[in-house]
């Protein structure tokens, strides 16, 4: 492997100024891994270079001695690889999202696994046309929702996790602490074991497990109050990226910014609502079998975004005239509320989808 900035080997391809290079990209935390190739599909060179500003630089111009650039490809742009992905796109290089390899994909005979046969893949999945297309540019206030909901999320799952070993320790408490705890919902227990009354010293159970359940009471607090910060950019965010999606029936701030983050800053990237349906997860999958003719549940796609499809159907069917209607009819014709559910949620995918690239 050639580290660029040592010196180059004898066996490096010479530059020909009619071919157009295609780059494959494996992607490291602290090193990514390149492969270079021609448009005929002839391995040029390979090279490694860390990750840095100068860095992706310098793999540049080192591909950039082959020949023009035409595209890269580069595997986890939302992880690993997204400051390279950014870095090219800067600079005009057209990046395409590869897929990592499987590996039942691999050749059973070689079985082949490094860092450069992973990068010279990814280079010739860009020539067969075997990407999964454009990756979301990551530059814009979609990304900074993103950023947000993920710290929103783990403050959530944190806080509940705080709200289950209260109601642990209140089960094991002593009982004249127990009869004391007994009764009170979620928020009334965090209420009273926040002001909890410690002496100095823990001597016993009881003022140890008043100490610990006021510890987590106040963590709970503190985890509130953060959730609710995060709120407070979320919702402006949302509805200055897209005020007509959050208007739709059924969805509020967080589907809509489930939704929004699948899609990205550059929703454009997907080709049509039947790709962006499919990216979600409620493309239907046909399980046909002689006479019978019938689709399947679809597991694949985003879960997160199915899920928030899912929960915006349940809310339209309790709330929204056209679906009620709508849930009534293909009721009528046989039709299960599995069934109907999937279909509605093909229908939202289909509205979220014109409102986004509006």
């Amino acid at each position: 492997m050639t580290m660029i900035g040592a010196e180059r080997p004898d066996t490096k391809a010479e530059p020909d100024p009619r071919a157009e290079v295609i780059m494959g990209v494996d992607t490291h935390l602290d090193v990514h891994v390149a492969v270079a190739v021609d448009h005929l599909g002839r391995r040029l060179g390979e090279a490694s270079v860390p990750t840095t500003a100068r860095g992706y630089e310098k793999l540049l111009c080192w591909a950039q001695d082959f020949g023009p650039v035409r595209c890269a490809g580069i595997e986890g742009t939302s992880s690993y690889g997204a400051g390279l992905a950014r870095h090219f796109k800067a600079q005009g290089i057209e990046v395409l999202e590869v897929e990592r390899p499987k590996r039942r994909q691999r050749s059973s005979r070689r079985r082949v696994k490094s860092d450069p046969s992973d990068a010279e893949s990814a280079a010739r999945a860009v020539l067969a046309g075997e990407t999964s297309g454009v990756p979301k540019s990551g530059d814009g206030l979609v990304e900074m929702i993103r950023a947000l909901r993920t710290a929103r999320r783990c403050a959530m799952k944190a806080r509940t996790q705080a709200a289950n070993q209260l109601q642990g320790l209140r089960v094991t408490a002593p009982e004249e602490l127990l009869n004391r705890l007994r009764g009170l919902s979620t928020k009334e227990l965090v209420a009273v074991a926040a002001r909890l009354r410690i002496g100095d010293d823990l001597r016993d159970v009881p003022s140890a497990t008043k100490f610990a359940l006021r510890s987590v009471a106040r963590r709970y607090e503190a985890l509130s109050e953060e959730i609710a910060e995060l709120d407070a950019h979320l919702g402006p965010l949302v509805a200055q990226v897209a005020p007509e999606l959050v208007s739709l029936a059924g969805i509020g701030t967080d589907h809509a910014a489930t939704l929004l983050i699948v899609a990205g800053d550059n929703p454009q990237r997907l080709r049509s609502e039947a790709s962006f349906a499919c990216l979600c997860g409620v493309s239907p999958i046909e399980a046909s079998s002689g006479k019978v003719v019938r689709h399947r549940l679809n597991r694949g796609g985003n879960r997160e975004a199915n899920r928030a499809l899912y929960m915006i159907c349940l809310a339209r069917m309790r709330r929204d005239r056209r679906t009620q209607e709508y849930v009534a009819r293909r009721t009528a014709e046989g039709k299960s509320k599995r069934e109907i559910i999937r279909c509605l949620k093909r229908y939202v995918a289909r509205e979220v989808y014109r409102v986004l690239i509006s």
